[in-house]
């Protein structure tokens, strides 16, 4: 399975290869934004949410759509983390 990380673009790096910086969530990492804009339209992309997968935009989606994802993300990590939590808490006795 694959999973897509939602991202704000938030600059232009290298336009001859379509590099970009997005930031997720604080962080900012530069990607490849090849399979979402075109040559001429690669300054249009700067405030564009996309779908980031091992270092490229793989889909533009809407800001509502992105934030909603990153909740769902952030809730799953606290629950992964509760879970971790009780199983390596000791047994209850009686």
């Amino acid at each position: 399975m694959c999973l897509g990380i939602p991202g704000c673009i938030v600059r232009i790096d290298d336009r001859d290869n379509q590099l970009a910086t997005v930031d997720i969530c604080g962080v900012r990492r530069q990607i490849n934004v090849s399979c979402v804009v075109g040559e001429d339209e690669i300054d249009a992309c700067i405030g564009m949410w996309v779908l980031v997968h091992v270092g490229f935009a793989m889909s533009r989606i809407d800001e509502d759509e992105a934030k909603a994802t990153l909740k769902i993300l952030n809730e799953l990590d606290e629950a992964q983390t509760d879970i971790q939590a009780i199983l390596v808490s000791p047994p209850l006795t009686r």
